[in-house]
């Protein structure tokens, strides 16, 4: 699918990259359904598979958790990267008019959605790493990830939205913040959760 080959690209040549996602004309239904539900499998399966076969390092063991108790973990990873991914293009959409991005609606939420999609795409797929999940190895790995989202994102915005650099870097600035404070509220809600008794369960 065309959608789907964009993903080497950002990788290959961002610039050239973003042009052509401008010029494809998808509804943004289109550009999130075609890659992020598959991208997101990644994390969640490499995720289960890890924590139940692998095992991770607790209090100087290894750890694994019980299959029942990972894949309940893997699809709220699962739905949280689909949630998450369409609220952060919704807000890209939503801020679009303050800063002045052209286009009609429809123009404007795929590319919106589309920002949204393509910049998270190497986190996604670094989540591979959690078929081995060393607490190093993960933090080392999905920070060059992120680095990479972030160069992304503040090369991609003065492209697709076709503004300059001036108003994108500020754009930019905008929807990384919301990144983050979206990320520090799911952290938030997994301690919540986690409080309430609906935490991993180890295999003994």
């Amino acid at each position: 699918m065309k959608l789907l080959s964009h993903t080497i690209g950002i990788f290959t040549n961002p610039d050239r990259e973003w042009r052509a996602i401008r010029a494809d004309k998808h509804s943004f239904v289109q550009v999130f359904l075609s890659h992020v539900p598959i991208l997101a499998l990644i994390p969640a399966v490499a995720g289960y598979i890890g924590v139940t076969r692998v095992g991770f390092e607790l209090g100087g063991h290894v750890a694994k958790l019980t299959p029942a108790s990972a894949a309940a973990l893997a699809v709220i990873t699962y739905l949280a990267l689909l949630i998450g991914i369409y609220l952060v293009g919704e807000f890209i959409n939503w801020m679009a008019k303050a800063y002045g991005v052209e286009g009609d609606e429809p123009t404007r939420h795929y590319e919106g959605t589309a920002l949204a999609v393509f910049v998270t795409t190497p986190v996604l797929l670094a989540g591979i790493v959690l078929f081995y999940p060393h607490l190093w190895l993960v933090v080392a790995v999905m920070g060059l990830a992120a680095l990479y989202s972030v160069y992304l994102l503040y090369e991609g915005i003065p492209i697709l939205m076709n503004m300059s650099k001036e108003r994108a870097f500020l754009y930019a600035s905008a929807v990384l913040t919301i990144g983050l404070v979206g990320l520090v509220t799911i952290m938030i809600c997994s301690v919540i959760i986690w409080s309430m008794g609906v935490g991993p369960v180890y295999q003994h």
